[in-house]
């Protein structure tokens, strides 16, 4: 019998069978009958004897999270979510250790999975559900009551996605549950809706969601920095920490209920930017999007958070990025240009941006209502007879609508200012033009929001007075809750929607208003010309997608007023093809078009991820998955070391800078122990050393002057030098320069214009260097020069190429590779065939020499064994089949193969 302490290093074995019902319900009622939840299939559990038999889990209750207490029939309250079971076989020792949440262990099944369709599981801050609690007065009994929220962007996700697909929602409720009752609400919610509810203690609740969200990331992804202590406010840790402990309880609900192999995980919007981190710490193979939707703030302003890179990384922890417009993905990718070095780059449409090994999707796609949503409320009778009440109140005046939450960013105060300046300005309309403002309750808190309800009340209160005349009232502010279909009686009866955010992740008020103004599909009504008119902020998310909207600068008040007076005094017929042209978008971009797209995006980007090699890595925030090749593996000193020994010919062919020589190191000079190592290497008799460099042939040279058998390829293989005697060869089959004089000017010209950027002259090459420019600017300038120098080259025979932090312009025909086939053919006609090769690079010119290495093995120059290494430096993906981690593990190899050249000398002498 095993001992509890040795369960982690045993197998456990989960067999199906087919005849054991009454069994399994005699055992688990014996037990416990939280344990059964959901039943599929039925499964055999044995443990030191003890037999569970139940069908595959929907969900893991808190009396099964843990087997160990489950064995010894304990059922504690569950403090640490285990992962969900699926019914399939586990037959790894130690599986039961990797589910601990504390460890950052990564779970990925390499068995079938069981499970035949796709689930997608949407995590988000709150639920898409109402949640009502009612107390009888009688018995002074309390239930609760939960229907769908239909309203909640996220209800509609479904819709988009394939009829066979389940859905499970993973968040939190509008509503607080006492600790007692969490278990069964659980159950109901899971049972009924398929929704996981997550509990969120009232002491993080508070200073996660009002301190960490709301004070910190949705002012400053609004544009709006902590100057002071009283405006603002600074950042404080303790919110930050109760930020990612919400995060944690989240990614806790999360691994409840996920099949990692076979589960999508779409998360949602700045609540929950870290959640990213902590399913991939468990989980490196899951399928996992991201979608914003607020602003991402410019560079400038994001790298102001003092938590910056912590939530940079935990985004790049997904698969899929989604934005609502190119400028918040723009910034984002900015972000991690600046911050984390990062180059993004667009492949047939799609911008990805490569991350160890990982390429992560950056989607660009704006959400959208629901249009049945939207049809089903003009059909209310409700709403009809409210068009009519509202008809007859606004009778002979026409109606400019807006519909704002009481949020500071959304510029309710600075469209009265507008109206008032437009009723001036325009006096015609005085009298007969009427803006009614409805004004959502505010979702924040804070002195800030009650500022700007002051301010707006007040200049409607001194508006209205100043301009009101008997029947009319300039400005009509509704600030109590409406129904959407009382709001949609607004829409119906407006002649403008004014939309005056100062910043706004998306806003979907104009796309209702649209659809309500077009009526219901099919009708005799929408059948008509319909006419409508927008004017939108150019700071909010829809504006982009509405190109018949007159766009705003909201913070220009007299610009705003014109717009709105635009509104009213434009022709019908435009006003007709501008509406036409925003509902044909609206009607085919709705929520369902919006989850499909970003879904098979997901999808896509996911494709090979149980093909590729994955290892995580980094502690904390800066945890991450390096994805490698199958075949791509770290280089046993132990196997090149049985291999060097055993050949008779061998090949090394070394780069020198980040191989041999540490990038960051300011004296790139060879220590004497490097010069050492290669002399061994050179001394022995069997072997063909060549150090093969971008670097000039006059540097090389000089620090390789004490080793007399090397060989050198200086400028990428332009100039070679097979000993330290013998003379420099040029490659190169065209030998006239001239197009330097083409190419310098254009260098000169873009060096002048770059702050930090230099031009270094070789004997056969002009490169261009802007490692010390601003990152997105010299990137920027980069580009223009490739496609400058191509252009001016275009008939010259050399090749211009982009590096890393680089632009060069080098003779065709110069590579590496070719340096690599030299050597090869030089031993083969020598009759001296290498049976040995190892070839070792860091950076993408490298990768020539390891093509070329698989090419002479084809051709038979090489010897076709198992002794040919070429490896790169770095774990990233390569055209090599090795890699060692640094510089470091570099020169230890060559000094163990330089100890076995040494022992085979002295051992020949004796």
């Amino acid at each position: 019998m095993l001992h509890p302490s040795q369960i982690e290093d045993q197998t456990l074995d989960f067999v199906p069978t087919q005849n054991s019902i009454s069994i399994r319900i005699s055992i688990l009622q014996s037990f416990n009958p939280s344990i059964l939840i959901v039943c599929k299939r039925l499964v055999r559990i044995e443990i030191w004897g003890l037999v569970l038999l139940f069908e595959g889990i929907e969900m893991i209750s808190k009396s099964y999270a843990n087997l160990l207490d489950l064995a010894n029939g304990n059922f504690p309250a569950m403090e640490e979510p285990r992962r969900k079971m699926f019914g399939r076989t586990l037959t790894v020792p130690g599986v039961l250790s990797e589910l601990d949440d504390d460890q950052a262990r990564s779970v990925s099944s390499e068995a079938p999975s069981t499970v035949f369709a796709d689930r997608l599981i949407v995590v988000a801050n709150q639920l898409p559900l109402k949640a009502v609690r009612r107390v009888d007065d009688k018995t002074g009994e309390s239930s609760w009551s939960f229907s769908w929220d239909e309203n909640s962007l996220y209800k509609h996700i479904k819709d988009g996605l394939p009829e066979e697909m389940e859905v499970i929602y993973v968040g939190s409720l509008r509503a607080e549950v006492d600790p007692s009752e969490q278990d069964d609400i659980s159950q109901i919610l899971l049972e009924r809706f398929k929704c996981v509810p997550a509990f969120i203690p009232p002491s993080i609740l508070d200073k996660y969601y009002h301190g960490f969200c709301k004070q910190h990331l949705w002012p400053l992804f609004h544009y709006r920095l902590p100057f002071s202590a009283s405006l603002g406010g600074r950042f404080d840790r303790s919110l930050w920490e109760a930020y990612v402990a919400a995060n944690k309880i989240f990614s806790q609900k999360v691994i409840e209920v996920i099949n990692p192999d076979d589960d999508y995980v779409w998360i949602h919007d700045y609540h929950l930017m870290v959640l990213p981190t902590f399913l991939r710490r468990h989980f490196i193979r899951l399928r996992m999007g991201f979608f914003l939707h607020s602003p991402f703030p410019s560079s400038e302003i994001y790298r102001t958070l003092p938590v910056r890179e912590e939530i940079l990384k935990a985004l790049l922890n997904v698969d899929l990025l989604g934005f609502h417009t190119f400028d918040y993905a723009r910034h984002f990718l900015s972000c991690c240009s600046r911050m984390l070095g990062l180059e993004y780059q667009s492949k047939r449409g799609y911008i990805g941006l490569e991350y160890y090994g990982r390429t992560i999707g950056i989607k660009i796609m704006p959400s959208g209502i629901h249009m049945g949503q939207m049809e089903s409320v003009l059909k209310q009778s409700d709403k009809q007879s409210r068009v009519r009440e509202l008809e007859q109140e606004f009778q002979g005046q026409t109606v400019l609508l807006g519909v704002d939450d009481l949020d500071t960013f959304k510029g309710v105060n600075l469209k009265v200012l507008a109206m008032e300046q437009m009723l001036k300005s325009h006096r015609s309309w005085l009298g007969r033009a009427v803006l009614v403002q409805i004004l959502n309750p505010a979702r924040g808190k804070g002195r800030d929001v009650e500022e700007v309800e002051e301010e707006i009340r007040s200049s409607i209160s001194r508006i209205n007075q100043e301009l009101g005349l008997p029947g009319y009232t300039p400005i009509v502010l509704i600030d109590r809750p409406l129904t959407l279909a009382e709001k949609a009686a607004y829409y119906t009866i407006s002649e403008a929607a004014i939309v005056t955010a100062v910043r706004d992740g998306m806003n979907l008020t104009p796309y209702e208003y649209v659809v309500c103004r077009q009526g219901i599909r099919g009708s005799d009504l929408s059948n008509s010309r319909q006419k409508s008119m927008l004017v939108v902020s150019e700071f909010v998310g829809c504006s982009p997608s509405l190109s018949g909207a007159i766009r705003v600068n909201p913070w220009n008040v007299e610009a705003t007023a014109e717009a709105m007076y635009e509104s009213l005094s434009i022709q019908d017929f435009e006003k007709e093809m501008r509406h036409e042209k925003h509902y044909n978008y609206v009607s085919t971009h709705d929520v369902a078009y919006w989850s499909r797209s970003f879904f098979q995006d997901l999808e896509r980007t996911c494709a090979d991820h149980f093909r590729r090699r994955c290892w995580g890595i980094g502690l904390g925030f800066g945890f991450r998955v390096v994805a490698l090749d199958p075949m791509f593996r770290k280089l046993s000193t132990d196997a090149i070391m049985d291999a060097y020994g055993r050949a008779q010919n061998r090949a090394i062919l070394l780069d020198y800078d980040g191989t041999i020589m540490p990038q960051s190191t300011i004296n790139k000079c060879p220590s004497k122990e490097v010069i050492s190592i290669i002399n061994r290497l050179c001394n022995d008799p069997k072997n063909m050393v060549f150090v093969v460099s971008g670097r000039g042939k006059d540097d090389l040279g000089k620090w390789f002057s004490p080793c007399a058998k090397l060989g050198i390829a200086a400028e990428h293989g332009y100039l070679m030098r097979w000993l330290a005697d013998k003379e420099w060869e040029t490659s190169a089959q065209n030998a006239n320069f001239g197009w330097m004089h083409m190419a310098e000017p254009v260098m000169k010209l873009y060096t002048e214009a770059t702050d930090g950027s230099s031009i270094e002259t070789k004997e056969s090459a002009l490169v261009w260097h802007f490692q010390d420019a601003d990152p997105s600017f010299g990137s920027a300038q980069a580009k223009e020069m490739l496609d400058h120098l191509e252009s001016v080259l275009a008939n010259e025979p050399v090749v211009v190429k982009s590096g890393q932090y680089i632009v060069e312009v080098k003779p065709q025909g110069v590579t590496k590779g070719s340096v690599a086939e030299k050597i090869f053919a030089s031993m083969f006609s020598n009759e001296r065939r290498a049976d040995f090769v190892l070839c070792v690079g860091d950076d993408r010119s490298d990768e020539d020499m390891f093509v070329m290495i698989g090419d002479a093995i084809k051709a038979g120059v090489i010897v076709n064994n198992k002794s040919v290494f070429a490896c790169t430096v770095g774990q990233k993906p390569s055209r090599a089949e090795y890699y060692l981690d640094d510089t470091v593990e570099v020169i230890n190899m060559l000094e163990n193969l330089g100890d076995i050249s040494e022992d085979s000398d002295s051992g020949s002498s004796s």
